[in-house]
């Protein structure tokens, strides 16, 4: 997912520190539900992953991303982000700009085309933030998708990266499945059909589990918040789970 600024400031902080209870539930949940989790939990502690709250923003930021490096595509946004009226990305300001405009800023062709289809989406539908938070998951999906240039996997990123929703389970991302195959010592990768309904255990905290499973890797790019909790709590939320762990 695209994180225009990896800086986390004190709203980023307080915002998080708000999820705290939905964060001890989760892991609490997942810790019973799969004692792998437990050491998992234990080394990173309580965290939530640092959120894009405008979704136009986000999607933009994914589709200048595509196949370019983090440095390339911070470049790039930035060069457009400056092209814009009063440095803001909005539908409307970057429809403004003329298609040689976007490419002078560093997009391609085929991205150029893909940000201003978006663009018109989001100005055609009138679509905000606050209306997306009132559809379902399945929902954004249907409606983003059918967006040239916006897949399945970009959505999805979006619904735990900017609107925040905590059973999210992209089995489609090569990430997830590596981890998952590192967690559970697989000598062979499943499938993303394989996994559609490995987690439902998991539910309705998949994002959580997702996000763990990612951090397991090592060596991660996302931006993440550390949570203000005390440690015996979040033992305690850890306690209980499984003595043994299970295979699917």
């Amino acid at each position: 997912m695209w994180w225009p600024d990896l800086r986390v400031s004190a709203r980023h902080q307080a915002a998080a520190d708000a999820k705290l209870p939905e964060a001890i539930s989760a892991v609490a949940h997942l810790c019973r539900a799969e004692a792998r989790f437990v050491p998992l939990v234990r080394a990173r502690g309580l965290e939530r992953p640092r959120l894009t709250r405008d979704p136009f923003v986000a999607l933009v930021g994914s589709v200048v991303q595509q196949q370019v490096s983090v440095a390339a595509a911070a470049a790039i946004y930035g060069r457009l982000r400056a092209a814009c009226s009063n440095s803001r990305v909005t539908p409307n300001h970057l429809l403004a700009l003329t298609p040689a405009r976007m490419r002078r800023a560093g997009l391609s062709r085929q991205k150029t085309i893909y940000v201003r289809e978006l663009a018109r989406y989001f100005q055609r539908e009138r679509l905000t933030a606050a209306r997306l938070h009132r559809l379902s998951d399945d929902q954004i999906v249907e409606r983003l998708t059918s967006i040239h240039g916006i897949g399945r996997w970009t959505v999805e990123m979006l619904l735990m990266f900017s609107l925040d929703r905590p059973d999210v389970w992209p089995v489609g991302d090569l990430g997830l499945r590596n981890g998952l195959k590192k967690l559970f010592e697989w000598t062979q990768p499943r499938t993303p059909r394989m996994l559609e309904s490995f987690a439902d255990a998991w539910r309705p905290y998949r994002s959580y589990a997702t996000w763990y499973i990612w951090r397991s890797l090592e060596g991660g790019a996302m931006p993440s918040i550390r949570l203000a909790v005390d440690a015996c709590e979040l033992e305690r939320a850890i306690q209980g789970s499984p003595a043994a762990p299970t295979l699917n």
